[in-house]
């Protein structure tokens, strides 16, 4: 479901413009962040290439484009995973882009070895603890969330999220399935507290006690310390130690150009500058998602330290994602 239209150029909806319009660039968005749209804007004042943009979600975007084939109006698609973003690939809804810019700003592990996509934001999936109830000295990686010492003290996202199916993916590509199984039922046997729907909930819960240790995407907890959503959550984060797993497995918000682009020069170009240092910073710096290629400027990430990726490839992630559902199914992973 389509939430919103909105031409940053202020000019009317896909279906009132001319095709002989040129300078345009037509944006399918699975990101929701109101912040994007002031980089896109400053893309604008630079190049001269207009926006226009539609924002839904990363899967409703996706079949959209498979319902509208060639005859779709995207030249761009942003989603927020990796397992998105390469299956949108792997569906053929995707063109290799040959831009000696785009292999010089995206680091290789962040960008799709056929060139169809690449990344422009990072996230970590990282660790929250609350000190009163564990301690985050005994928390250094993944694998201790399943030590039997914190039966009852685990709090998940609910199965169906795709930042814990990339998770599972990452440990299955690391250790082997039978290991990452292990691990998987091992923290799967500590939660007591229902599975949670979102990120945020889920913090909440570690910082009033209801949870000792949880995991979450980190500019969630960045942005509650920072009081975007009120005083009572950023009251409720002090609470909570943020713990960067070592290494940490990292994911992406990515970009690639529909293979419907009518303005693929305009597209690449769009591409270009969001994964450039300055445009992943635009749009990262509002988010508290890190950029590329340093740790961001906001006094909430420096206080979360450096973190090592765990150096697996987001292309990767991607095509071991079904494995990575199967394993939290047989889990019991709700």
């Amino acid at each position: 479901m389509v939430r919103f239209l909105v031409a940053l150029s202020l000019v009317a909806p896909f279906a009132a413009i001319p095709s002989v319009e040129a300078k345009e660039v037509r944006v399918y968005s699975g990101r929701h962040y109101n912040t994007d749209r002031k980089a896109y804007k400053q893309f604008s004042k630079e190049t001269g290439i207009k926006v226009r943009l539609i924002e839904a979600t990363g899967i409703s975007l996706v079949e959209r484009l498979k319902r509208e084939g060639k005859y779709s109006n995207a030249d761009v698609i942003l989603l927020v995973d990796a397992a998105r973003i390469n299956n949108a690939a792997e569906a053929g809804l995707l063109q290799p882009v040959p831009s000696k810019e785009l292999q010089t700003n995206v680091p290789s592990r962040y960008r799709d070895p056929l060139n169809r996509w690449f990344g422009f934001t990072r996230r970590v999936r990282a660790i929250i603890v609350n000190p009163k109830i564990v301690d985050p000295n005994t928390i250094k990686t993944y694998s201790d969330l399943a030590n039997p010492v914190l039966k009852g003290k685990v709090c998940l996202r609910k199965r169906k999220n795709v930042y814990n199916q990339s998770l599972v993916a990452d440990q299955i590509i690391l250790k082997g399935e039978t290991a990452a199984s292990a691990w998987v039922k091992g923290m799967v046997r500590n939660v007591s507290q229902p599975y949670f729907g979102g990120d945020v909930s889920l913090i909440r819960a570690v910082g009033q006690g209801k949870c000792g240790v949880g995991l979450v995407n980190h500019y969630y907890l960045a942005r509650m310390q920072a009081g975007s959503s009120g005083k009572d959550d950023q009251n409720v984060t002090s609470n909570i130690k943020l713990v960067m797993p070592n290494p940490a497995h990292v994911n992406i918000s990515a970009a690639g150009v529909a293979n419907s682009a009518k303005n693929k020069a305009e597209a690449i170009k769009f591409i270009e500058f969001i994964s450039s240092p300055k445009g992943s910073r635009l749009i990262a710096d509002p988010t508290f998602e890190y950029p590329l290629n340093n740790l961001g400027t906001s006094k909430e990430l420096k206080a979360f330290g450096t973190f090592t990726p765990d150096n697996i490839s987001i292309s990767a992630l991607g095509a071991t994602q079904k494995d990575a559902i199967k394993v939290m199914a047989n889990a019991g992973w709700r």
